[in-house]
């Protein structure tokens, strides 16, 4: 019982980190190329993460554990962060949180399929009511569409979910902010190609908004967001915890409410309740 509290609370600190992901990443690809940011964040997060990893000493993971962290680094490192990146060309941070509605789901159907959890019945009940609540509020909220950005982000949410949902399993063995670290350096070598490949032609006259989200992207969404969020699933339960996610568009709303001034309408807090009321639910069933 202590370590499934001790799970979501780690979770959920994870997720409050994460809600401030798509805002950055929308800020930072007003200045850079989104192939750029994909590769420049991934290489800051794995040069902390290899000087954590030497100051801490690890042991390298086994061989057993290599195909774990690819498929962590492709879903995680690589595609989520690049598919939201040329989604956001196209489309709005605010309009991409009818897909982060999707994303518990995405996560516990991964849980099922790489890691046996078998939650009941009613967690599934609760889980596809949730998303429905967060993804009717989202498309309430905002009248942009586009095809290519919908479907990128389609996209980084299976890759997310698979990433979130193979990462909890091998946490386990090698502990949260091992997985990720170890991830980010498996990915570096491609990365570093990638980000110098992709360099743009100047870096002057960058806002200081731009070089923020990058900053923010690259050590809280890309390092220390998975440190609590690996944790939390390994203790709690992929399917369960990762449930939490769908608070994470209102807690990037009241960001926005608080850094920009922006309004929180009356519905936000009515599906706000409801959703923590399916959280509950799926958190009692998983």
């Amino acid at each position: 019982m202590t370590s499934s509290f001790s799970g979501w609370g780690s979770g959920l600190l994870g997720v409050l980190i994460f809600s401030g992901s798509l805002p950055a990443t929308r800020v930072a690809v007003g200045g850079l190329d989104p192939l750029f940011l994909t590769s420049a964040r991934a290489v800051l997060a794995a040069a902390l993460a290899l000087l954590l990893l030497a100051l801490f000493k690890e042991k390298q993971p086994s061989r057993a554990d290599l195909n774990s962290l690819v498929i962590v680094a492709f879903g995680v490192v690589i595609g989520f962060p690049l598919f939201t990146a040329l989604a956001l060309q196209h489309i709005t941070a605010a309009h991409s949180i009818v897909f982060i509605g999707l994303l518990p789901l995405a996560t516990a159907a991964f849980g099922v399929l790489r890691g046996g959890e078998r939650p009941a019945g009613l967690f599934w009940v609760f889980s596809v009511l949730g998303s429905a609540a967060v993804v009717g509020f989202a498309l309430s909220q905002s009248a942009d569409a586009s095809l290519i950005g919908d479907g990128l982000m389609v996209a980084a949410i299976l890759a997310c979910g698979l990433g979130y949902a193979e990462g909890a399993q091998l946490s386990r063995q090698l502990g949260g902010w091992q997985v990720i670290s170890w991830a980010l350096v498996l990915s570096l070598p491609f990365m570093a190609v990638l980000a110098a490949l992709s360099w743009p032609a100047t870096l002057s006259g960058l806002s200081f908004q731009v070089w923020l989200s990058l900053g923010y992207v690259s050590v809280f969404s890309m390092l220390v967001g998975f440190v609590f969020w690996y944790r939390g699933l390994a203790l709690g339960g992929t399917a369960g915890v990762g449930q939490l996610q769908l608070l994470q568009p209102f807690f990037g709303l009241i960001l926005a409410a608080v850094l920009l001034a922006e309004p929180i309408a009356s519905s936000m807090i009515r599906v706000t309740i409801f959703v923590v009321i399916c959280v509950a639910g799926a958190k009692r069933f998983s």
